[in-house]
């Protein structure tokens, strides 16, 4: 990890370092999206079974899982993994039951109902990455506010092994929500066969689901397109920001690095700390844990994008957070908390050192689909909410259009709409009659 000094540097330094990986190769991968796009476009599942020769090694058949290989993948995975996932599940399940926007309606006149009702997306589609390591919990991050908010269509697609199988993992994960159409297919071809839909991949309404920096172009670019599909968020590459003071331990927050850096060579971690020896001391562990992990090769490549910063603060590592917008957000500090009313953009936040990003990556019940690449200033993580449509309902009865009709006519006149204002005013002229 790069050594800075935040006060040190100018502004195109200070903005420099900020800058994720993945938004200085932008244009070479919007190209290669963009040329996979059309050709699934164009050719539909034959390009999709030449991408996944190219990409994944395989070239399938028949891209959805049958009943047999969901059987075969409950009986592959061991009792504890099984086990581990059904808590998982069950946490996810309550937490995000409990966020759960409820419909209302109010009376805002005499006579005059207003209301807000809620629907499911009527066909969504679930991206489950499996590139450098399956992820059966980002399937139950998906899979669960799909079923929850009551969504009638749910197609998930994650990329196949080399043996032309998907990972029994994220099979059982997804059958365990409920969810038991499940396509092999990855990448920026698999955003674009749920976006336009193919003879085997029905279309979609809204695309959801983290990635790499293909996967998300191929997201951004969908939801542009003419028939196109709606996306979540910007989920790409994997990034955490750690806020550390003196008395954090530095072993915590070297693992709690690693655990970021070892997703992908195009994720980012950063680390702030008013602490010039817990900066060091991170070093030396980063270095020594770095010996036992079996993905240090991956872990040493987001490293190299990485960034240890000194700060003159807490306060003013705070204001770098807040202008980085980190998908995860960790606060070693020992009064974490009182910090909190400080953080203004992160997509989740973990408070002190008991509070690994791993629980939230798992198993504490929150989602780990977060707005990445700085969307965190203006977009929250995955919920209910995600998977759902709200609509205004206004039933008026004759008073109530008597006494709030005429605040229409008078707006409808000062913006020259005339048929605006005709609308309602006939009304008025046949309740007075």
């Amino acid at each position: 990890m790069q050594r800075l000094d935040w006060t040190a540097l100018e502004e195109d330094r200070r903005a420099s370092a900020l800058r994720r990986p993945a938004q200085q190769t932008r244009r070479e991968t919007a190209d290669a999206v963009t040329a996979i796009i059309e050709q699934v476009r164009a050719d539909g599942d034959e390009a999709l079974r030449a991408l996944g020769a190219r990409y994944d090694g395989v070239a399938l058949d028949a891209f959805e899982v049958g009943a047999e290989e969901f059987e075969a993948a409950q009986r592959e995975i061991s009792e504890r993994l099984r086990a581990a996932i059904d808590q998982a599940a069950a946490r996810i399940e309550a937490f995000h039951a409990a966020g759960m926007t409820p419909a209302y309606a109010l009376d805002s006149g005499d006579g005059v109902r207003c209301e807000r009702i809620l629907r499911p997306i009527q066909r969504v589609g679930l991206y489950v990455p499996a590139g450098s390591a399956p992820l059966p919990s980002t399937a139950l991050m998906l899979c669960m506010p799909a079923r929850l908010a009551g969504c009638p269509q749910i197609a998930l697609c994650t990329p196949p092994r080399r043996d032309g199988r998907a990972d029994p993992a994220v099979l059982y994960a997804a059958r365990r929500c409920g969810v038991n159409r499940v396509y092999k297919l990855g990448g920026a071809q698999a955003i674009a066969a749920m976006a336009f839909g193919t003879a085997s991949i029905g279309q979609c309404d809204k695309l959801f689901g983290p990635g790499n920096a293909y996967v998300t172009e191929a997201k951004r670019q969908v939801a542009l397109m003419e028939g196109g599909a709606a996306i979540d968020l910007p989920a790409g590459p994997s990034e955490v920001l750690v806020i550390a003071d003196a008395g954090a331990d530095p072993a915590f927050v070297a693992a709690d690095l690693l655990s970021q850096a070892e997703h992908g060579p195009d994720s980012q971690v950063i680390l702030l700390s008013d602490d010039t020896a817990l900066l060091d001391a991170v070093d030396t562990q980063i270095a020594a844990q770095l010996q036992a992990l079996p993905r240090a090769e991956t872990a040493r490549a987001a490293l190299r994008a990485s960034r240890s910063i000194r700060v003159d603060s807490i306060a003013a590592a705070l204001d770098v957070s807040n202008r980085y917008a980190p998908e995860h957000l960790i606060l070693a500090l020992r009064d974490a908390r009182t910090w909190l009313p400080k953080v203004l953009a992160a997509g989740s936040v973990f408070l002190g050192d008991w509070a690994p990003e791993a629980l939230g990556d798992y198993c504490s019940g929150t989602n780990h689909v977060l707005p990445t690449s700085g969307a965190a200033r203006y977009a929250g993580g995955v919920s209910v909410a995600s998977f759902q449509v709200a609509i205004t309902v206004q039933e008026v009865q004759p008073q109530g259009i008597a006494a709030i009709g005429p605040c229409a006519v008078e707006l409808a006149s000062a913006e020259g709409l005339d048929a605006h204002r005709i609308a309602v005013a006939l009304r008025l002229q046949r309740v007075a009659a």
